[in-house]
């Protein structure tokens, strides 16, 4: 394919093969020039070596939503970055706003998401393992590759911007090299790349569904046992990953009701939290209810995860006196204080780092909230409460879709070290927690290891009782299976992945 002039399938290697639009042929030493008179070719003279020293002297104009976003690949690879802390910040020096910012968000966002395919079909093209293309070639790559295959760019202007971008960095060899490979990734559409390098379904179901829906293989076979014998529904569980969630709001318990804050925001009333709205867009951090502090950011799951803490069954009178065992940054704190206020109850909050520690002092100002910049699993705290919160550390697999680069840096390995924390803290908990009180075990993750088989453990460990955690939810949410713990997901619930365990000792 010849789409655009400036190369060949060889210059894979090569220095040739740089996008000129306004070269009339391709390839090396000079094919396509145009002859003089005498048959010379033009730019021999000194004249022409003047033009071609001026060529090499001048750097391409560089589009700034897709240095945006291919930036923001680089601080992730680079760092290990955040890709939705990163490029807010790059658009606000950058002064990108409109069409501009919305393009280089879903750039960047969309390569980090499908980064398993991208990475499938550089190498493909580059004949080559990605270990041996120059990292900063290979951001500049994905950026150019999503471009043709994920959007409605015109191959031309995808394939001539990402050269520009390799050849500021890298010069003319890099660029050669960079042309000749998405060249040849626009030969196929997505889905053919997709037919041709994803795994046989016959023999590995689960990998050829995680590559096809931009996931790693182990965490495909994680949903998969999750799901159990709802399996069947795992595409749409791994879809669900790739589509940007609707912005959730929880209004304040006591300061404004849901049906309040919707008209105040224009959103829409959610479906299963009480205290929940729906945003379609905008910044809610410059909406008057958030900057008021009568309203906060939160998934409606964890809305629901709080507010099960306050409505699971004690046995005797509940003294009012709670904890969250793992408060940062305090969003379920917030929640619960509110509670509480309303309630007559108090709630401790555990956070060790001092600095989110913080944060949660910050989110839950003014309500009956204590803050300990402890470890919760030895926090000195006198034992006897009647109901303690552990939303746990983990792999936060259940909000792979607000974190677009997040499936790509978990592996196996973190939920080793996860799961010992976790069985820790609640046994902690079960220390705390007084005989009749109750716990509720959460995660945003629906690994089994993480959940269930942390729970049970627990129960043989500390004689903790599991109480149908399905009475804690609405009844009109679907798909909760038979008990006792609450699964939510993305593609049921339209909620982050939430588990959610309740336990009596």
């Amino acid at each position: 394919m010849n789409a655009w002039p400036g190369g060949s399938d060889g210059d894979l290697h090569g220095e040739g093969g740089r996008h000129d639009r306004g070269r009339s042929g391709g390839g090396r030493g000079g094919r396509g020039r145009p002859r003089d008179d005498r048959g010379r070719r033009a730019g021999r003279g000194p004249a022409g070596r003047d033009a071609r020293e001026t060529r090499r002297r001048e750097q391409p104009v560089l589009d700034s939503a897709r240095e945006a976003a291919r930036d923001t690949l680089r601080a992730v690879r680079e760092r290990d970055a955040y890709a939705n802390l990163v490029l807010p910040r790059l658009l606000r020096e950058r002064r990108i706003t409109g069409r501009d910012a919305a393009f280089a968000t879903e750039l960047a966002y969309g390569a980090c998401r499908a980064l398993g395919l991208l990475d499938a079909v550089i190498e493909a093209c580059a004949g080559r393992p990605l270990a041996r293309v120059d990292p900063p070639v290979v951001d500049a790559l994905r950026v150019g590759v999503y471009q043709l295959l994920r959007t409605r760019v015109a191959p031309h202007a995808a394939v001539s911007t990402t050269v520009d971008m390799v050849v500021a960095d890298g010069g003319r060899g890099a660029g050669g090299f960079a042309n000749a490979v998405l060249r040849r990734a626009a030969e196929k559409t997505d889905q053919q790349w997709i037919a041709q390098l994803t795994p046989s379904p016959d023999s590995a179901p689960v990998a050829a569904s995680a590559f096809r829906h931009f996931h790693p293989a182990w965490i495909a076979q994680a949903f998969a046992d999750a799901l159990g014998p709802d399996a069947g529904e795992l595409d749409a569980a791994l879809e669900a990953d790739n589509v940007s969630p609707r912005v959730h709001l929880v209004a304040r318990p006591g300061a404004i009701s849901a049906e309040e804050l919707a008209l105040v925001t224009g959103g829409e009333e959610g479906l299963y939290s009480p205290y929940a709205v729906y945003l379609d867009g905008g910044d809610p951090g410059e909406l008057d209810p958030v900057r008021e502090g009568l309203a906060a950011v939160q998934d409606e799951g964890s809305q629901l995860v709080a507010r099960a803490a306050t409505l699971a069954p004690v046995d005797g009178p509940d003294g009012g006196r709670w904890l969250d065992l793992c408060a940062g940054p305090g969003g379920k704190a917030a929640l619960l204080g509110a509670i509480a206020d309303i309630d007559g109850a108090h709630v401790d909050a555990v956070e060790p780092a001092e600095h989110r520690a913080a944060l949660v002092r910050s989110a839950v100002d003014g309500l009956p909230v204590t803050v300990h910049a402890v470890d919760g699993c030895d926090s000195g705290l006198a034992p006897g409460y009647d109901r303690v919160l552990v939303d746990a550390p983990c792999t936060g697999l259940g909000a792979l879709r607000r974190r677009p680069e997040a499936r790509w840096r978990k592996s196996p390995e973190d939920v080793t070290g996860l799961t010992r924390l976790q069985r820790e803290l609640l046994g902690a908990a079960a220390e705390l927690v007084r005989p009749g009180g109750v716990i509720v075990y959460s995660t945003c993750s629906p690994h089994l290891a993480e959940t269930a088989g942390i729970v049970m453990d627990a129960q043989r460990r500390h004689g903790l009782t599991a109480l149908d955690a399905r009475t804690l939810v609405p009844a009109a949410m679907p798909g909760l299976g038979d008990g006792p713990f609450v699964q939510l997901w993305p593609h049921r619930h339209g909620t982050d992945g939430m588990f959610l365990a309740a336990l009596r000792k």
